[in-house]
């Protein structure tokens, strides 16, 4: 089962509009993917990958990622993100919405 969160952080003072997705992913080997994305909104991100051999340790982690994004002022967003194709993510400009 794919499990994904999308946060951002939006500061138009500071020219900040900043996205950052965590997943959680199987893999064809039957390890389980910890994924994360992130960038500037309306534009391709980085992309990092962490293989587990349990889904419990990626969610794990998955929940100290979120923990730091969410001290560090994201948000959770309740839009879908949007895949582009050649895999990374791409969330909607905010300023075309």
């Amino acid at each position: 089962m794919l499990q994904v969160l999308v946060l951002d952080r939006i500061d138009a003072s500071q020219n900040m509009a900043r996205y950052y997705v965590l997943s959680i992913e199987p893999t064809l080997f039957g390890e389980t993917a910890m994924v994360r994305e992130w960038g500037r909104i309306g534009s391709f991100g980085q992309r990092r990958t962490e293989l587990y051999a349990q889904r419990e340790d990626a969610r794990m982690a998955l929940g100290t990622w979120l923990d730091r994004k969410l001290r560090r002022g994201y948000q959770l967003r309740i839009a879908p993100a949007l895949h582009g194709g050649n895999g990374t993510t791409r969330l909607p400009d905010s300023r075309h919405e």
